[in-house]
């Protein structure tokens, strides 16, 4: 257990119970990506509060606080602030009715289904045990509250605002994500951990007539369905079994009525890929079939390619995850433990690392009742649990709460606090 540890086991009692209203508070009001003005404002208040260096507005609505404390690394912690755009359905007291408009003016459900509201409270938590307890800790300290992670656009926004010397350059990021898992656990992983997300949408153009004179049509509702299929041989016939990959085809838009052949046909498609020689491959491979399905159909003019998102490779550094690892090992016991593989999940976290050249590392922490998840273990059912992105989706307060707010305070303190005793 490292000084900051416990100055979080001597805390005042109310610590908790103040976090645990945030939490609900923040989980109550969910807003949608780039559009986290209230989440902003409180978390940029809070910080002020703390006594922390607040710059508010960048990259759209992302908080950068700054607390120097004399001599030694710069340490970046970050949580992200979105929520997802679809409707909650937990049953919970404190659960979500909010809508909103998206980015295209449709009106959805917004629920922190990915448990972004977790992270804020975990970080506004660690901010005010770092503030108070300044005779622990040394170096400088960097803040980063960031929107837009589930549309990859955060990230990169502030990057973008980031501006030469506005800030100081960390020496290591760290970041963690509330996941399916007991409660109470953490779990690492050095080097790939997280894979690189890549979204499409591919316009096919064919030429549209009347139903009942198909001759003079190019149907690119049978170019759609052609190349559907065949892109789902991009994982099965053209990646070794040995590498994993995912290529999901999760929307097929074409026509109005059922005599009409339209004039063309969306497909939008999602791959995950676990090295940038895959990524790189598949991407290519889209196009190809895509291009030669149009061909064959004798369509007028080639598809068009439009990227929706992308994510890299969240890769963590294997030496700083040793640290980070072996502070868990001193603090959580046997209820730290090695990821076994990589997620199919994507993060926008690395692009900071990414961008600046600087180790980062991710961990994940547990948020399911331990007998719930052990019983579902047991009988083989834990793909079943409602799992991030699921409108089932309920962290289990404490000790999620509890664990997290740890988990952020000895990582930061492997590197901010002189030692760590066990």
């Amino acid at each position: 257990m490292n000084a900051l540890t416990q100055a979080l086991a001597s805390a005042d009692s109310t610590l908790i119970a103040e976090l645990e209203a945030l939490y609900k508070d923040v989980h109550r009001h969910p807003e949608l990506s780039m559009q986290e003005v209230r989440t902003a404002k409180i978390v940029a208040d809070a910080m002020q509060d703390f006594g922390y260096e607040v710059t508010r507005n960048v990259g759209a609505t992302g908080v950068v606080c700054v607390m120097r404390n004399g001599d030694g690394p710069t340490v970046m912690l970050r949580a992200d602030m979105d929520a997802l755009p679809m409707a909650e359905n937990t049953g919970l007291p404190y659960a979500s009715t909010v809508t909103a408009r998206d980015a295209d003016g449709v009106e959805v459900g917004v629920a922190h289904s990915c448990g972004h509201d977790m992270h804020v409270t975990w970080m506004i938590g660690a901010a005010r045990i770092l503030s108070k307890n300044r005779a622990a800790w040394g170096g400088t300290l960097m803040i980063v509250f960031q929107p837009g992670e589930e549309t990859a656009e955060g990230a990169s926004a502030m990057v973008r605002d980031w501006g030469d010397g506005r800030f100081p350059k960390p020496d290591i990021i760290l970041g963690q994500h509330v996941m399916v898992g007991p409660a109470g656990t953490v779990n690492y992983r050095p080097g790939v951990t997280l894979s690189a997300g890549d979204s499409l949408k591919i316009k096919l153009f064919g030429r549209g007539s009347h139903g009942s004179q198909p001759q003079t049509s190019i149907d690119p509702v049978i170019m759609a369905a052609a190349t559907t299929l065949r892109l789902q041989t991009i994982v099965s016939r053209e990646i070794a079994p040995t590498e994993p990959a995912v290529l999901t085809i999760g929307s097929l838009q074409a026509g109005t009525k059922e005599n009409i052949i339209p004039d063309e046909a969306i497909i939008k498609l999602n791959m995950r890929t676990f090295n940038e020689d895959t990524r790189e491959y598949m991407q290519k491979a889209i196009r190809r079939i895509c291009c030669a399905e149009c061909d064959a159909s004798g369509a007028e003019r080639p598809p068009e390619f439009t990227t929706i998102n992308s994510y890299p490779l969240t890769e963590n550094d294997l030496a700083a995850t040793q640290k980070v690892a072996q502070a868990f090992g001193h603090q959580f016991g046997e209820n730290a433990s090695l990821a076994p593989s990589p997620a199919s999940a994507s993060e926008d976290f690395s692009i900071f690392g990414r961008t600046w050249g600087v180790p980062y590392v991710f961990w994940f922490v547990g948020s399911t009742d331990p007998a719930v998840y052990a019983k579902a273990k047991e009988e083989k059912t834990v793909n079943q649990l409602p799992s991030n992105h699921s409108p089932k989706f309920a962290p289990q307060i404490h000790p999620t709460l509890e664990t997290g707010l740890q988990a952020m305070l000895t990582a930061a303190g492997a590197w901010l606090c002189p030692g760590i005793a066990a």
